[in-house]
């Protein structure tokens, strides 16, 4: 249960003064229903109300606060002009401008004869100074009212300034003293203030200054949130520990016998990565290890002979992958592979019907199957394995962690292998996989041949279908990848078939097209006629992207390249390369391209290096936009940015690993302070691991 402490800040933002259904509704839409979350919206500028001067004195150009005297209204003849107000003090006159003012509003607030404070912006007009719009009009005797200095927040539609400034203050009044759960001699050595003291700095700044995210106050908060992130995965990797492993031999066969049959030497990292897996399976406790490697590292034949190693055993292993075609690439990939044993493997997703997908569940339950292969399928209730012992899965930061709970919870102790060709910077690995030990994948398979990689603008359009005429004559394919457009699925897919057809009028039925709305056995045939050869050029949105493998595929075309992050470029040009041909591959850009579009584009030339891509996008782009974050679900942080914060990161991994060794059930006086933590970020889920024991 959420700590009781916490219950004011946990009340929906419609409780707090002025904040009605409807601004309720804009409040949510920016930052979510609860008070807390609103606390989480940092000012990004301010306005300093502490210059009053007199008016003769008055600098155009700055924010001013004045006492004035209200003098003669000036309604305008015509809605096109705006409405004046004459006012003045000792020292001189000044005019109020009102564009679309409502004269009622305008005479209750402003009454002529009367004395307002009134502060904004000052302007020169006609060699006579001006206030258009003023940001705020008091009596004199609300002074108490005035904020010197007030914060400006990030606003949404249906949302303005005055609204949010009153919520935001309300939902600070409500702010309760938490108990502390920092190490002593860790906030000593920074300098940091408890954390109600450094979250009201953080929304009173004095000064542009403390608007910066560097800030000792930002910074111990951004810690906080990186702490409970470390919390929730410590929690989950005891809580997977926990249950009892079992050792798994095999006697080495199978092994040996698909490993010979190989058509390449495994290279020294995928070796070691096999060592380290073999030693997990063979240990006493419940196996948890990603595997990294980028594009064409030889990622699946490591997973193979590990499955294998479980298989010998005399049981189970299971792939999962998070879509159908990267399912159906694998199972074809590793039935290639195990030609020659007599090894059954299957292929569950969710197009398998009727009495075929019956059989297949018959056979699992019975054991008659040893290796499955499948998308999210798998989990079903109707899945029941005769002993599943050790479980992959494929491309993990497009399943939650619950997933693989999931997939694991169906045998007993099961060893499981995470699999990632996205290369995360080390950062972004504690924030995912924290709870995984890690084997890196870090050279490429004998024999691969670098991809020459070219910018061209995009206006020499008729050049690169000249090319591709050229490299289909001399028999090789074309994958064309079409601009992603604003985050929109239905764009995304006008854009492609749009390519589609201007490309079919001048190669015919050379031509396929792949995209995210086919229906499944469209999207499969339009890839088996790809694979086999019948079709020429593929066009295609960024399906393309993850472990479609075609080896006379040896150029890419992709349109826009500005417009895609680093790391999905160097996906999505791994997919060419993988014959014995030179590949190329032409990144075409709309002009003009800016300098940092430029740069970032110019690293792509550069390397092939899979993380050295990913630190620099991690560093252009931020972690959220870097890994999709907003689709794929995964802790997206209100305050903290591992890009930037990656030795708070590295801090807040070594404190709690530490921690759990001496407090796995947070029962001291700091382990009760960070139950109250996770639930301040909501990271609940982790809490039902203490309470599950």
């Amino acid at each position: 249960m959420r700590p009781e402490i916490l219950f004011p800040l946990f009340a929906p933002v419609t409780e707090l003064p002025g904040v009605g259904p409807r601004i309720g509704k804009a409040l949510e839409k920016l930052v979510g229903p609860y008070i807390a979350d609103l606390l989480w919206l940092f000012p990004t500028g301010l306005i300093d109300r502490r210059y009053a001067p007199k008016v003769a004195e008055a600098q155009a150009g700055r924010v001013a606060t004045l006492t004035l005297r209200i003098g003669a209204h000036e309604p305008p003849p015509t809605r096109r002009l705006p409405y004046r107000i004459r006012c003045s003090d000792e020292t001189g006159e000044l005019t109020l401008v009102f564009f679309h003012g409502r004269a009622e509003y305008l005479q209750r607030n402003l009454p002529e004869g009367e004395t307002r404070i009134v502060s904004g912006r000052l302007e020169e007009f006609r060699d006579a100074l001006q206030i258009v719009h003023p940001d705020l009009i008091a009596k004199p005797e609300e002074t108490e009212k005035l904020q010197e200095v007030e914060p400006v927040y990030p606003l949404t539609a249906g949302l303005t300034r005055k609204p949010l400034a009153k919520a935001m203050a309300a939902a600070l009044e409500r702010v309760p003293d938490l108990p502390e759960w920092l190490d002593q001699s860790l906030r000593e050595r920074e300098g940091w203030k408890s954390w109600r003291g450094s979250l009201l700095a953080v929304h009173r700044p004095e000064t542009e200054k403390a608007l910066a995210a560097g800030t000792p106050e930002r910074e111990r908060l951004a810690y906080d949130e990186l702490l409970a992130n470390q919390l929730a995965i410590g929690l989950l990797r005891l809580h997977q520990r926990r249950g009892k492993g079992r050792s798994i031999q095999g006697d080495g066969t199978l092994r040996k016998r698909v490993a010979t049959a190989l058509p390449f030497e495994l290279t020294t990292t995928q070796k070691t990565a096999l060592e380290e897996i073999d030693a997990d399976m063979a240990s006493n406790r419940r196996m948890l290890r990603l595997l990294q490697g980028d594009v064409g590292s030889g990622k699946t034949v490591v997973a193979l002979l590990a499955m294998l190693n479980a298989v010998e055993s005399g049981a189970q292993a299971a792939l999962m992958a998070p879509t159908e075609i990267l399912a159906r690439q694998h199972h074809r990939t590793i039935e290639a592979l195990l030609q020659g044993t007599d090894v059954r493997i299957a292929l569950l997703t969710g197009r398998e019907k009727g009495a075929a997908r019956q059989k297949i569940f018959e056979d699992l339950a019975s054991g008659a199957i040893a290796i499955v292969i499948g998308t999210h399928a798998l989990f079903q209730e109707d899945v029941a394995f005769h002993g599943l012992a050790f479980a992959v899965i494929d491309e993990q930061h497009r399943f939650g962690v619950h997933q693989r709970l999931t997939l694991a919870s169906k045998g007993a102790a099961v060893d499981t292998l995470v699999m990632t060709a996205t290369p995360i910077p080390r950062t972004l690995t504690l924030t995912l996989y924290g709870d995984l030990d890690v084997s890196r994948l870090t050279e490429k398979p004998a024999g691969r041949l670098p991809v020459d990689t070219r910018l061209l603008p995009i206006d020499r359009l008729d050049e690169v279908v000249t090319a591709v005429r050229r490299a289909m004559d001399k028999g090789r394919q074309v994958y064309w990848v079409c601009p992603l457009v604003e985050e929109s699925e239905v764009l995304d897919v006008a854009a492609a078939e749009d390519r589609y057809a201007a490309l079919k009028a001048i190669f015919k039925d050379r031509v396929g097209l792949v995209h995210g709305r086919m229906k499944g056995k469209e999207k499969d045939a339009a890839m088996a006629a790809f694979v086999k050869g019948e079709t020429r050029v593929l066009v295609a949105t960024t399906v393309v992207e993850v472990g479609v493998d075609v080896p006379t595929a040896s150029v890419m075309v992709i349109e826009h390249a500005e417009r895609f992050g680093l790391t999905q470029l160097h996906q999505l040009r791994g997919r060419i390369g993988r014959g014995k041909e030179a590949s190329t591959c032409l990144l075409l850009y709309a002009t003009p391209l800016g300098a940092t579009a430029k740069a970032r584009l110019k690293i792509l030339r550069e390397t092939e290096d899979g993380f050295q891509i990913a630190e620099e996008d991690l560093r252009l782009r931020g972690s959220g936009e870097m890994l999709g974050t907003r689709q794929s679900g995964l802790p997206l942080f209100r305050i903290a940015d591992p890009a930037h914060h990656e030795a708070l990161m590295a801090t807040a991994y070594d404190d709690m690993r530490l921690f759990l060794e001496r407090d796995p059930a947070l029962k001291t006086p700091r382990g009760e302070a960070l139950r109250v933590l996770l639930y301040l970020f909501e990271r609940d889920a982790a809490a039902k691991y203490l309470r599950s024991g």
